[in-house]
């Protein structure tokens, strides 16, 4: 049975492998995306030409050639001097076909999961991923669905390696199995994210097993994880995102490590 609201094309010539001079390519606003400048910048200031692959274009009945999928890859090419995109050309649709076209391209692509990204890192050799799965390694853990040995919180470990480095990343892995065990809970990406902010700022002034020590005497990970989800989102008053919920995790680190300190040995938030 045809889903009743599926979106169809007209058969037409397809080319691919076409190279196009980026001067020569077009944009209809009307069946394109907004442009996003910063986004296209962003691009431009890291972008590899090896890898900007194929844009989508529809060369239409006049000979003018619009750009259906690829308009930030083109403008961060006329940014950074590429004279040429190879292009996959449709030929003889309207601005209405093409608007479908650009629909159906973005409706069928899909993002990587973080955790193929993870695998496809290590694939890649690229320093970020391989230093996070030493840290990983080290202390006999490995990155997947979240379980007792396996970590699934993939965006938050890299951010902890990305920002203070594989050995924080260890340590923190270490703090938090120390405070509540080798559980599913104890890998929590928030409770990570916190114990690894507190280590990156004052890792020089404390030592893993005392921090542990504290930790865990305060609550197991369940109940961590329930105040700082409480906490972030005010009580459910306010939208609250990840990095939210990572700085009330430190916050209340910071509490716990300076109960029964005298002012000089505590540490700011």
């Amino acid at each position: 049975m045809a889903k009743k609201y599926a979106y169809t094309l007209p058969q037409h010539r397809v080319e691919h492998g076409v190279s196009i001079p980026v001067d020569e390519l077009m944009i209809d606003d009307k069946a394109q995306r907004t442009l996003n400048e910063p986004r296209a910048r962003s691009m431009a200031n890291n972008l590899v030409p090896e890898a900007l692959g194929t844009i989508v274009v529809s060369q239409r009945s006049d000979g003018l050639r619009y750009i259906v999928d690829g308009m930030h890859r083109w403008h961060a090419s006329k940014l950074t001097g590429i004279a040429e995109l190879v292009a996959e050309v449709h030929h003889g649709l309207d601005q209405q076909e093409e608007a479908i076209l650009f629909l159906i391209k973005n409706r069928e692509s899909s993002k990587p999961t973080p955790l193929d990204e993870y695998r496809i890192g290590l694939t890649a050799g690229l320093p970020l991923f391989v230093d996070t799965e030493s840290a990983l390694q080290a202390r006999g853990l490995s990155m997947g669905s979240t379980g007792t040995n396996t970590v699934g919180a993939v965006a938050g470990v890299l951010r902890i390696t990305d920002l203070y480095g594989p050995h924080v990343l260890e340590r923190t892995l270490k703090v938090a199995e120390v405070a509540w065990g080798r559980t599913k809970e104890t890998w929590d990406g928030m409770l990570l994210g916190g114990i690894g902010m507190f280590l990156g700022r004052h890792g020089d002034e404390v030592e893993d097993g005392p921090l542990a020590a504290k930790i865990g005497k305060k609550d197991p990970a369940f109940r961590w994880r329930a105040n700082i989800t409480a906490l972030a989102s005010a009580g459910g008053t306010r939208h609250s995102g990840t990095g939210s919920r990572v700085s009330t995790c430190y916050t209340l680190i910071v509490t716990e490590w300076n109960k029964g300190k005298r002012t000089e040995n505590r540490i700011d938030a």
